[in-house]
């Protein structure tokens, strides 16, 4: 590694970027609702509400997703286990988990990763 990690500023980054998602998340939930067949709106006013749904499920599951990898973040930290790479438990650069705190793979682990899917 080249520095060293600031355990408790990757924490509250990682805190504070949960909240904003959980917000973020929160402000698309009416769009995420049901559309309900109304004889009084028009084919393309139905058609536009169900586009508008389908983006705002999209939003929402990588709203959950993002949620997900911060929650094991944070939780790698209380272990003492952040900065360590999931797959093969070396470090991960500083620079990588600077770009985004929540990362769990080495660069190497990453391209791997890529590479097969």
């Amino acid at each position: 590694m080249t520095g060293k990690i600031d355990h408790e500023a990757m924490k509250a980054r990682l805190l504070a970027e949960r909240e904003a998602t959980v917000q973020e998340d929160q402000a698309h939930a009416e769009n995420r609702k049901v559309v309900e067949v109304d004889a009084r709106f028009g084919r393309l006013s139905r058609m536009d509400a169900l586009q508008q749904q389908a983006m705002a499920e999209a939003a929402h599951q990588r709203a959950t997703e993002r949620l997900r990898r911060i929650d094991a973040a944070l939780k790698r930290i209380e272990d003492g286990e952040y900065g360590y790479c999931v797959s093969c438990g070396e470090e991960i650069g500083v620079k990588r988990l600077e770009a985004d705190p929540a990362i769990a793979t080495c660069i190497d682990c990453a391209s791997r990763s890529e590479q097969k899917g």
